[in-house]
Parts: structure tokens; sequence; C-alpha cells
């Protein structure tokens, strides 16, 4: 008895210890090592928020369609003759349903269907879409496609069952009967939702709700990204894209502090890309790499993890000092010459902002490596980055490179906003590169210009119908267009599919890409003055530019725990602050600024 109540302990406390790790059943033997991986994120099941559109055959078709909007859904189908929303096909007339799940997910549908006289499976046609147009539209119409996540395809689902489908990014979703004579009994359509539950551990509310939205958008739109791996976007561009990914790592840094899929995406860039390639094929990519270290680290403080990247590190730098000609000119080959689309038939200009990336990337590897004890290696890139910031090329009036330059202490910062990045205002800001020109703009001292900026350009996105910030927008494609969220109207332009262009045009185009995040960021570090000043948030340097707001609060995340913040106006204009840190974090130059 005490043998087989030994021998049950273990495996008992064995097992507990399985279920704890998030493993797999104890059935399971050692031959499943290595060959199965845990998935670390959530699911919820999310119901449909409105009906945008129906065809019913003038309600012959369609009954109870509001049946699915209700509540208490719980997934599961009943053997019960309870109202449901009932489909009904004729010889030649097919209902379908657009169904509204009130904002951008990842992820795909549930649908539980209910009894009917015939118990063969029914084909239905399903349609995502992260625009109402989208979802509305033929595959390889006006840009639609399924590149990366298949959102156009025709199914069956059974009798009196449960069935899931999809995997993609979406906030609408169409249904159509295909077949002849078809009857379907639609007791639920829920969203699957996939996300990391994980906390918002850094926030921001202040005197303007236009700004508050706009946060919590570029914080929610990296959220989604942030799947196994972190991605650009979670309808296209699936992948792990090391230039995009900058503004998500300070974003995911001011939003929920540290999380494993930032680390995780690194590694796999550096892992599937053995020097002396370019990350993602693009010499621009790499560079990003070494300054999101250089970030991760400042906001972290994990020199450990810093010491894996030390041997690829040392290699690229390496292999950059060949990349720099004796007058500090850059030379860089390969991979495409790339900032980002917008500014992508601009050579001259896209010239003079590879030269200041790159001294960028020296700069920020200086000081990783110093870190790293490795004293002559962070003197010599401190020398090739000053020898470069000699060579100061020609902007040519793009605001991508006027940015690039100020930051890299090329162009005086007041000349590179006045001259340049201010000009036009918003006009040819862009969704990735945006992020730099309202740095720039907080270099030359412009906090209300760029508080301007991003109410007028990410606002505008809001005013579209977005709930995420897109892979790209313009300020022009606002003219006469339709929100995503409707039936475009008669003489209206649709702002998903009429618009776009070089990879992402028409409804092609992303609406969810991690890389539009830049204001969350510049928000906490400029308004409500968060700056790291010691790695891994052991000194904060407390700075706000309130610009026209009478308040602001909120919360940054650090390694020791998360600081509160408040500040506010009174009658004379003067900013009162407020600053409760956690035990560990020092804060210095906390002032009073008008």
């Amino acid at each position: 008895m005490k043998f087989f109540s030994f021998f049950f302990s273990l495996f008992f406390f064995a097992g507990m210890a399985n279920a704890r790790e998030g493993g797999l059943p104890p059935v399971f033997g050692a031959e499943y090592a290595g060959k199965a991986f845990h998935d670390s994120r959530a699911r919820s099941y999310l119901t449909p928020q409105r009906i945008v559109w129906q065809y019913d055959g003038g309600g012959k078709l369609i009954s109870l369609p509001n049946a699915l909007l209700a509540e208490g859904h719980n997934g599961q189908s009943e053997l019960t003759g309870r109202a449901v929303c009932t489909m009904r096909s004729a010889d030649a007339e097919y209902p379908a349903i657009l169904l509204d799940f009130g904002r951008e997910i990842q992820g795909g549908i549930q649908i539980v269907t209910g009894i009917t006289d015939n118990h063969a499976p029914v084909k239905i046609r399903v349609r995502f879409g992260e625009s109402v147009s989208e979802a509305m539209s033929n595959k390889g119409e006006q840009g639609a496609t399924n590149d990366h996540a298949v959102r156009d395809f025709i199914m069956e689902v059974p009798w009196l069952g449960v069935a899931e489908t999809g995997n993609s990014g979406f906030r609408f979703v169409r249904i159509d009967l295909v077949e002849p004579n078809t009857e379907l009994k639609l007791k639920e359509v829920n969203a699957v939702f996939t996300y990391r539950d994980i906390p918002y551990l850094g926030s921001f509310r202040s005197s303007d709700e236009r700004l508050n939205r706009i946060w919590m958008t570029g914080a929610y739109t990296v959220h989604l990204n942030m799947q196994e791996y972190i991605w650009d976007g979670i309808k296209r561009d699936r992948l792990v894209w090391l230039g995009d990914l900058h503004p998500e790592v300070m974003t995911v840094s001011s939003v929920f502090g540290y999380n494993e899929v930032i680390p995780k995406s690194l590694d796999l860039a550096r892992d599937i890309t053995p020097l002396p390639a370019w990350m993602n094929g693009m010499c621009s990519y790499s560079l990003w790499w070494i300054i999101i270290h250089r970030d991760w680290y400042r906001y972290q403080g994990n020199r450990a993890y810093l010491k894996e990247q030390q041997t690829y590190l040392t290699g690229l730098l390496q292999l950059l000092f060949t990349k720099v000609d004796a007058s500090g000119k850059e030379q860089l080959d390969g991979g495409g010459r790339f900032l980002d689309w917008p500014s992508s038939e601009n050579k001259e200009g896209v010239n003079a902002g590879l030269q200041a990336l790159l001294t960028l990337a020296f700069q920020a590897g200086a000081e990783l490596c110093a870190v790293l004890g490795d004293r002559q290696l962070s003197a010599e890139c401190s020398a090739v980055a000053a020898r470069m910031q000699q060579q100061v090329p020609h902007h040519n009036r793009l605001k991508q490179a006027a940015a690039l330059l100020s930051l890299a202490g090329m162009l005086p910062p007041e000349q590179a906003n006045d001259e340049v990045i201010a000009v036009g205002g918003a006009k040819e800001f862009s969704t990735f590169y945006g992020y730099y020109m309202l740095q720039a703009q907080a270099k030359a001292g412009a906090y209300q210009e760029a508080l301007d900026n991003i109410r007028r350009f990410w606002g505008g996105m809001l005013d579209m119908g977005a709930t995420t910030f897109w892979e790209d927008f313009n300020l022009d494609w606002m003219e006469n267009a339709a929100g995503i969220d409707e039936i475009v109207p008669e003489g209206k332009k649709d702002i998903h599919a009429d618009f776009g262009a070089y990879c992402y045009e028409n409804l092609r185009h992303s609406l969810c890409h991690g890389w539009a995040s830049g204001p969350t960021a510049w928000l906490s570090e400029h308004v409500l003055g968060v700056q790291v000043v010691e790695a891994g948030g052991k000194a904060l340097r407390i700075e706000p530019h309130l610009g026209d707001l009478q308040w602001v609060e909120g919360t940054f995340p650090t390694p020791y725990g998360t600081v509160k913040i408040s500040h506010k106006k009174d009658a004379s204009g003067k900013i009162i602050s407020s600053v409760k840190a956690p035990k560990g974090v020092k804060i210095i130059g906390k002032s009073v600024k008008k």
C-alpha cells in the first residue's frame, strides 16, 4: 500500500508540475520531446456588434438575423427548437449577411449550427475584411487577396455542430450560402479572438480625448501584432520585419514593459540571417537591429541577454565598418536601399537618410559595446560615427531624411523642422517614419506642432473608422471618402479600395500595422514626460511638455514596477507634477515647465 501511495504521489505531482508548466499531458512520452510547442496566446469569443448589410430577398431568405447579436452565446449546439437565424437559398437566390465585430481583431470565426431536416453539411462562403468593402469584395478584385492569410474561401459546416475557421486580421465577416435550395440554421457566429492576455501597465489620459484615443489605438495595434512572434501586420506582413519593429519595441516598452515576444523575435531575425546577409534582405534593417537592441537594453537593463548578442553584434559592426569610405560616406550595398515606401522614389533623400541611419547605428553600437566591456570596438564605432557626421548629404526636402539627419546630430533640429518637417504640417507624414518626424520635432522643441500633427494624421485614420492604425495613410485620401465601416455611397471614394501604392495597393493594404504606433510611445515620452536615463529604468527624467493640454496623467512600466505620474496646469499656466515611483527607481530632473 505504501509502495502504491509513493508512486501515485510521484505521478500526481509530476502531472501537476506538467500542468503548471503548460506542457503535454503525461500520456505523451519522450518521443514528443522537441516536437511540440506551446501557444502562449489566449482565445476569447466575441459576439457581433451589428449587422451592416444583408441580402434576404425581401425577407424570404433570412429570418431572425438579430438572433446573432443576442447576449448569452456559449459556443454550444443545442438539441432544442429555440428560434435562431435561418438562411434559405432558392433556385437562383442566395442569402448573405455581413457582420461587424466592432473593432479589428486577429483570429477567425466560430459557427454554431442548429437543427434542420437535412443532416448533410452545408457549404458556405466566408469573407473576412478589415473594411466593409474588403469583406464585400471578390478575390482579385481591387487588390483583394489571400496573401499571408486566407480571407475568402468556401467551407462546409456541420448539421447541429460547431466549426471554427480562419486565421486573419479582420473586423467584418460576410457569410453566403452558395448552393441552391439549402437551409442553414445559425445559432451563433462568434469571432475567435487570439491574443496575448497581458496587462496594459502603461497608460495615458489627458484633457484631449482625441489624443487619448490615439494613444490607446497605437497600443492596441501593437498588442494585436504580439502573436507568437511580433508581426508588422495581422492580415498581411505577418512576418518579423526588423525596421518596422523599432516603433513597436518603443510602444511595447511604454505600454507592456518586458514581454518575451521582443527577444524571441530579435533572436529569430539573428538566427535566420547569417552574416554577411542583411536582415529581411535590406541593409537598413540590419541597422535597425542594432538600434533596437540599444533601446531594449535601455528600457529593460538585461545585460545577460545583451551578452548573448555580442558575437553577432561584433560581426555586424565589423561588416558595417567596411561600408564607410575614408571620407565618412556610407557605401551600403545590396538588399535594396530602403527607408520606407513613401520615400522610396526620392533617391537623393533616401541616400541622405541612410547616411544618417548608419550613423545612428554606430552611435548605438558604441553604447552597446561599452556596456559589454569592449572599449576598443566602442571607440571605433564612435570614431566612425563622428567621421560620418562630417558628411552631411542634402535631404532633398524628404521629411524622413530630415528627421534622421536631425536625430543623428547632422542637421540642426530647428533647421530640419522649419525647412522640411513642419512644411505642410502632417502632409507627407508616413505611418512608419512619422514617429521619427515627431521625435525630430521634439528635439527642435516643436511640441505643439507635433501634437497638432498627431491629431491630424493619426486622428484622421480614426475619423475614417479605424480601430487600429494602418500600413500607410495620406491626408489627401480623406477628401470625399467614405469610412471603412460603411457601404460606400454612390459618388464617394472608397478609402480602402481606391488608394494605396507599392506593395499595398487598394484592398491589399493592411489596416493594422504595428509600425504606425509611434504616437503612443511619443506621448508617453514627451507629454507624460518619461525619459529613461539609466538602463532598466533605474533612473527616469520626468519632463512634461503639455502644449495646449490642461492636464495629463498616466503610468509607465519599469522592471521595478509601475511609475504613476500626473501633471496639471495651475491658473498661471505653471505645471504642477506628482510622481510616485517604486523602490529602485530614481526620479531626476523633475521640472516645472510651461
